[in-house]
């Protein structure tokens, strides 16, 4: 069984939903997680985790979508994640390729939601975008401060520096369909590295969609492909890839177990 950590199943019609889940079943995926981008969202990731056994929650605000409301404090992102089947936080992080919140206040949501995974014990989906040195001397500064916290690196596409730095602290680093991009050279060169026990697969879909999809909307199916490429970079089978990023991802997140 294959395991898409990062969806954002919200984004499709209500109606479609069970669709996208059965065609995620019949090409062998058999859990997805669904990612919460806005804390007036949360109830939405709840309700999709409540309605089907095969999804998972995250709950959390995106770096894109901290300047748009008050940011959430600790106490209430703890409550958001309070709910059976929500196994992490996030995604939260920093992006300044898009640049739509101030720095300052990227960097204040992302402690934040590094302070609720310390105290809570669930992983933290980080988003990161054209701000490795930020992200890497954030993720450093809290570790010392706070003690270790368990975090993901999701769709990752920055540099090698970051995926070993998160390594060292404990992390995983998790592919999209990045991987499978003609321009996806580097990344596919550091998922070919990375210690096997670290490693996971996502579509991160609606979008990236993996060859031979580039294009077209992405959807939890489509982490087959991923999945078939991170086994050829390292050099084994998918069967392989399959077994690891699964049992990496119930040692990640590991309330989904329970």
């Amino acid at each position: 069984m294959l395991i898409d950590s990062h969806c954002h199943l919200d984004t499709f019609e209500d109606a479609e939903i069970p669709d996208v889940i059965a065609r995620a079943r019949e090409a062998g995926v058999g859990r997805m997680v669904t990612i919460g981008i806005r804390g007036d969202q949360s109830a939405v990731v709840r309700s999709l985790a409540e309605r089907f056994p095969e999804v998972w929650g995250v709950v959390g605000v995106h770096p894109q979508r901290v300047g748009e409301a008050p940011l959430p404090t600790v106490a209430e992102l703890l409550a958001m994640a309070d709910h059976p089947r929500v196994i992490g936080l996030g995604e939260s992080g920093l992006d300044y390729f898009y640049d739509k919140a101030p720095h300052d206040v990227q960097k204040e949501a992302f402690r934040r939601h590094i302070k609720a995974a310390q105290l809570s014990g669930l992983p933290l989906v980080i988003h990161a975008r054209d701000a490795d040195d930020d992200i890497r001397a954030v993720l450093e500064e809290e570790h010392r401060a706070g003690g270790p916290f368990p975090f993901l690196l999701h769709c990752f596409s920055s540099g090698r520096g970051l995926a070993e730095a998160a390594v060292r602290l404990g992390g995983y680093v998790s592919f999209s369909g990045i991987l499978t991009f003609r321009n996806g050279e580097a990344i596919r060169a550091i998922a070919a590295d990375l210690p096997g026990d670290r490693l996971l697969v996502e579509t991160d879909s609606p979008y990236l969609a993996p060859v031979p999809f580039r294009g077209k909307r992405c959807e939890p199916a489509h982490v087959v492909h991923t999945a078939k490429a991170l086994a050829a970079v390292r050099g084994v089978g998918p069967a392989e890839i399959e077994a690891a990023t699964t049992e990496n991802f119930h040692r990640l997140f590991a309330k989904a177990t329970a």
